[in-house]
């Protein structure tokens, strides 16, 4: 079983990346016009890290009996 206060910290430190990724769609011209293609991959790598640190503490428990 994982300590849930790291599992609370992977979920904080995802919805933190979910929301840079989020102000960097609102911030998608300014930043094309600095970075280029770059800020589209970097818009794409904020929300798949995030949505990865979200999704870390998910299925099945140690404990789960078949």
């Amino acid at each position: 079983m994982q300590d849930p206060k790291k599992q609370r910290t992977h979920f904080w430190i995802g919805n933190g990346l979910l929301a840079l990724s989020l102000a960097s769609l609102f911030f998608m011209d300014p930043l094309s016009k600095a970075l280029g293609i770059g800020a589209m991959v970097l818009w794409m790598s904020l929300a798949g890290v995030g949505m990865y640190f979200i999704m870390l503490d998910k299925g099945p428990k140690s404990d789960h009996l078949d």
